[in-house]
């Protein structure tokens, strides 16, 4: 998994202030969509994706500004990574489509627990049933 964290490294320095604007104004598209995501060897992800968004959302809005950035831009790009069909392994790929968006997410939430955690129990979520489990 380490190519897998210096993959998203690489993409969250890429992410700003106006691609957290931007992916801000699509995320009610795009939580729609992720509930949409049923894949049995993944059955955490849909729930891990609409996490990070509901924490990129409020941090943009300024509703819970106390994510490190570095948090919020990794979190950017794993929603971006996992909204796009096409990545490592494309999303058509029977079930093996969804296993890099997993790895994503989790190599976001992962090294930002401690802070995610912290998110969590400021909205009245349990941080366990979030997980970082694939």
């Amino acid at each position: 998994m380490p190519e897998i964290v210096e993959f998203v490294s690489r993409g969250a320095a890429a992410i700003t202030p106006a691609v957290v604007e931007k992916v801000l104004r699509a995320l009610p598209q795009w939580k729609l969509e992720f509930t949409q995501i049923y894949e049995p060897l993944f059955p955490h992800l849909g729930q891990q994706l609409d996490f990070l968004a509901n924490a990129v959302e409020d941090f943009a809005e300024g509703a819970y500004k106390e994510l490190p950035f570095y948090a919020v831009a990794q979190a950017t790009f794993a929603l971006l990574y996992a909204h796009k069909k096409v990545g490592i392994i494309p999303d058509a790929v029977l079930n093996l489509g969804r296993a890099d968006d997993s790895s994503v997410v989790r190599a976001v939430l992962i090294p930002n627990e401690k802070a995610f955690a912290i998110y969590a129990a400021s909205q009245d979520l349990d941080w366990t049933r979030i997980t970082s489990q694939p």
